[in-house]
């Protein structure tokens, strides 16, 4: 039995040594389990849990902050994983009567290969953790900044949400060397003021729509006037782009973010910078 203290929880947590019932309410920690082939030990996720495909066969438990409680009663996991910031309230109560380790949100991109290893820590698999965080480190290693772009982004998370700071995503624009217009903003995320956006003239706009929304990526030109972005320096070149599929695609930190949105974001950067200059 290990003994490990949470900083969210403010306690020592005993955990199994090798937790043989996993539940995830974190999209990111169930993605990365997988990854650690733990996938048998997966007894329950959240709604949003959808990657790797096996992941949508697991049995639905709730949302991000709620649970059907008799169902998590009935599977009896020795272990839940959850994240802090949305999730934190939720998790503190679920630790009343269950196993839970919250894991932080990452604030850049070298913090989703520590949510990795923390990951593959608590689930005890230190080894196989840290050679999936090591070739994570090697993938974001190769990644080259593109070109010095002012860049927006922005995804429907039930409205329309930036980020600042303390996020990932504003990190990954900064490490491809195009910073993002948000990124002073002393806040993980926030609502934007378009009107700002609009002065800043952003040469880029990234948009990512709500998860698993029927977004009509063939009438993009539509989509960019009824947001009032056609007047935008990104649109006059060209720059306005949507981010492929119907799952959270930035806005997910698991290790896909680093192979397969990362390397995503250079290609449109590159692109975005050739628009620019033909």
């Amino acid at each position: 039995m290990a003994k490990l203290f949470n900083e969210v929880l403010g306690a020592e947590i005993s955990i199994a040594d090798s937790p043989e019932r996993i539940v995830s309410f974190s999209p990111a920690a169930t993605e990365t389990l997988f990854q650690l082939g733990l996938g048998e030990k997966i007894v329950g996720v959240s709604a949003f849990c959808a990657r790797p495909a096996e992941a949508r066969s697991k049995r639905k438990l709730g949302s991000y902050n709620t649970v059907r409680e008799e169902a998590l009663d009935e599977l009896g996991p020795d272990l839940i994983l959850t994240v802090t910031g949305y999730q934190r309230d939720f998790a503190v109560k679920l630790s009343k009567r269950y196993t839970v380790y919250p894991l932080e949100l990452p604030a850049s991109v070298a913090g989703i290969i520590d949510f990795v290893t923390k990951v593959g820590l608590v689930a005890g698999e230190p080894e196989e953790s840290r050679e999936l965080a090591g070739n994570l480190l090697r993938k974001a290693g190769r990644l080259a900044k593109v070109a010095k772009l002012k860049s927006y982004v922005e995804i429907d998370l039930g409205g329309p949400v930036s980020f600042g700071a303390f996020s990932y995503i504003t990190d990954a624009f900064r490490l491809l060397g195009s910073p993002q217009i948000y990124e002073g903003a002393p806040a993980e995320w926030l609502k934007p003021d378009l009107d700002w956006v609009a002065a800043q003239g952003p040469d880029l706009v990234v948009y990512e729509p709500k998860m698993f929304s029927r977004f009509d990526r063939g009438d993009l030109g539509s989509f960019v006037i009824a947001k009032g972005w056609d007047g935008l320096k990104a649109s006059k070149h060209g720059n306005i782009f949507v981010t492929p599929g119907p799952l959270d695609f930035l806005a997910h930190h698991g290790p896909s973010f680093i192979t397969e949105a990362l390397p995503w974001l250079e290609g449109t950067l590159r692109t975005a910078k050739e628009n620019i200059g033909s």
